[in-house]
């Protein structure tokens, strides 16, 4: 089995990862950076983002796992001290009934970027936002390129399923299973009063779907797809849909979403 280790870089990840190479030496795993099937996340869900985010040129040939340091994540099913079952599972020593793990896909946000200066096109894991540098943010909501709201406030936030319970629960959104082909529009702090309306509610699209955020003045503005930042000062739109492609998880035992979110937020 060819893999590779994305670890948070603090002391802690360093060790869990000099561990887990250790381990994996002992089943004859094969350390590889460029073309791995399966990449251990070790950190948090942050370290997840990153190391989706440096192979994401090879998504459809890769399988995450995640590892937390802390707490269980959303994107982690295994705690630091559990590395050597991990490894025993991968190694194809578990129930002999399961030698492979169970894949499952999540769908993802693309971004197409239009600016005056040039155009880009983005994948996102969790979220893209859209905020204002300098003051409120004005710009014209299009869904299905038909005009649906003149949006002022501090800005967007556009989220894929699985993100869902993350910035977007912050702003009100709903929790979307991740498995669900849709993407998800949060306001962040809309204007609304007798001049200005906005829907005040977040909305669901579909895959065949999608969004169109057009700036309406000049204005400077934050861009964060995931954990990367981008400023820009010429935007002319964004294009928001689900992307064609997926991302995969390895399961090497179950931990249904739900109780994810039970972990998470109520135990």
């Amino acid at each position: 089995m060819r893999y590779y280790v994305q670890d948070r870089g603090d002391q802690l990840s360093i060790d869990l990862s000099q561990q887990f190479h250790a381990l994996a030496k002992e089943e004859g795993f094969k350390l590889d950076a460029e073309s791995p099937e399966i990449v251990i996340s070790i950190g948090g869900d942050g370290t997840m983002l990153q190391a989706f985010h440096n192979f994401i040129d090879r998504i459809p040939d890769i399988a995450f796992v995640g590892v937390h340091t802390g707490h269980l994540g959303f994107y982690a099913d295994w705690k630091k001290e559990e590395l050597r079952e991990l490894v025993r599972l991968m190694s194809g020593k578990g129930d002999p009934e399961r030698l492979k793990p169970r894949i499952v896909q999540y769908p993802l946000l693309e971004l197409e970027i239009r600016k005056k200066s040039g155009n880009s096109s983005y994948i996102a894991l969790n979220e893209f936002t859209l905020k204002g540098v300098d003051g409120t943010v004005v710009a014209q909501v299009d869904i299905n390129d038909v005009t649906f709201e003149m949006f002022r406030g501090d800005g967007i936030c556009v989220s894929t399923p699985s993100g869902s319970t993350a910035y977007n629960k912050a702003l009100g959104g709903a929790m979307v299973h991740p498995t669900i082909e849709a993407i998800q529009i949060a306001e962040i702090a809309s204007i609304n009063n007798r001049v200005y309306r906005t829907l005040g509610s977040p909305v669901i699209l579909p895959k065949h779907h999608h969004c169109d955020i057009f700036s309406r003045k000049d204005q400077r503005l934050l861009m964060t797809i995931d954990h990367v930042n981008v400023m820009v000062e010429d935007l002319i739109s964004v294009r928001c849909q689900v992307s064609s492609h997926k991302v995969s998880f390895a399961r090497f035992r179950p931990y249904p979403f739900w109780n994810r979110v039970r972990t998470a937020f109520l135990d």
